[in-house]
């Protein structure tokens, strides 16, 4: 077990909760750690894979689904629409409402990064992590997807 992680008896809901944020919020920064610097920031690379997942959207409905306010969310597409990441459009249902949709080159960032993180993903389990326990990390993975979302 590792220094600092301490394992929750089953039962009890709240060291469970403190546990699994720490055990996650480690894992996200060491992927994070890993890309270069000007890289895609964390929401722009959330947004980026939600655009090219479930297509167009419009700004607004993009920050309720992000959990962020309209201003952030202006930034991150902002950011990502001078890139050349995304790009906006009038909506043809209500002129009044623009639509971003991801382009090539977005798809080809967030591919690029999403190759990256699962490389070391990979590099790690197959190396560190028996065939057993990589097959309760698979076990956990439909509990994992629950609870992200329902936060």
């Amino acid at each position: 077990m590792e220094e600092g992680i301490v394992t929750p008896a089953s039962d009890d809901v709240a060291q469970t909760g403190a546990a699994l944020r720490l055990a996650v919020a480690r894992i996200g920064r060491r992927l994070r750690q890993t890309h270069a610097v000007g890289d895609v920031t964390l929401s722009g690379a959330s947004v980026l894979a939600r655009l090219s997942r479930d297509g167009a959207d419009s700004p607004g409905s993009l920050a309720e689904l992000e959990r962020v306010r309209p201003q952030a969310m202006a930034a991150t597409l902002a950011s990502l629409e001078e890139r050349g990441l995304v790009r906006r459009s009038q909506d043809e249902a209500d002129g009044r409402r623009s639509l971003m949709t991801v382009t090539e080159e977005g798809r080809k960032v967030l591919m690029d990064r999403r190759s990256e993180s699962v490389q070391r993903m990979t590099d790690v389990l197959g190396q560190e992590f028996t065939p057993e326990e990589r097959g309760m990390l698979v076990a956990v993975l439909p509990l994992l997807d629950r609870l992200a979302e329902r936060l």
